[in-house]
């Protein structure tokens, strides 16, 4: 018989953003569905009902202590890096988290932290900001996220390889944009900055690697 787990604050949001729990036994057809629900903004409406005051909270600096614990880490990473899309879609204020995601998810690299997490999906969703948070520093941080990707793809359950072998590419699909355009081209309405003309070029063709994973 397993131990009684001690509930947590965080629960919540992991229990939510990962249906498939910390079972590797999964079927990949599912898991890939669980995924594409998580990045193309299937979870929208519920996150925006659920989490809103939470994913404040975080972004407010409200919820520092989550960080001592690896899953509240995590958690806290999700709120900041993925609920704050959803919350504030179409806002800056949807971008403004990033560099705060960031530095837990490199502060969590350094004390242990993600080495403890006990899934694949876990650690994809972890090492998330390294790729989207903007920044002089962005094209290393991409080349840590590909290596990283290749690392948990290799050591995935074998039915589950091709899913994450995927998120390789897609990884090395964002630093093609990040190497031409030195930032994310498709934000620059929504940050009011101003496209180069082949910035304007690559946003009318719509291409944009976030919307093409699990498509």
């Amino acid at each position: 018989m397993e131990p009684i787990k001690e509930p947590q604050e965080w629960d919540d949001v992991l229990d939510f953003w990962f249906p498939e729990g910390c079972s590797i036994a999964i079927a990949p057809e599912k898991h890939s569905a669980y995924w594409h629900w998580r990045m193309q903004g299937g979870a929208d409406d519920a996150i925006i009902s659920r989490f809103s005051s939470l994913t404040e909270q975080a972004a407010d600096g409200k919820l520092e202590h989550w960080v001592l614990n690896p899953h509240g880490r995590l958690a806290l990473i999700i709120l900041l890096d993925q609920f704050s899309r959803s919350v504030w879609r179409e806002s800056t204020r949807a971008y403004a988290q990033d560099m705060h995601a960031v530095s837990l998810v490199t502060e969590g690299f350094a004390n242990g932290h993600f080495d403890s997490l006990e899934t694949p999906w876990f650690q994809i969703v972890y090492g998330l900001p390294l790729g989207h948070c903007e920044g002089d520093d962005h094209l290393q941080r991409i080349d840590l996220l590909i290596n990283l990707r290749e690392k948990i793809a290799a050591e995935a359950p074998t039915p589950l390889q091709p899913i994450y072998t995927s998120l390789i590419q897609q990884a090395e699909n964002v630093r093609k944009v990040i190497a031409a355009f030195g930032r994310h081209p498709h934000r620059n309405a929504i940050l009011k900055r101003p496209s180069t003309p082949s910035e304007k070029e690559y946003i009318a063709k719509g291409e944009f690697p976030h919307l093409k994973a699990f498509q």
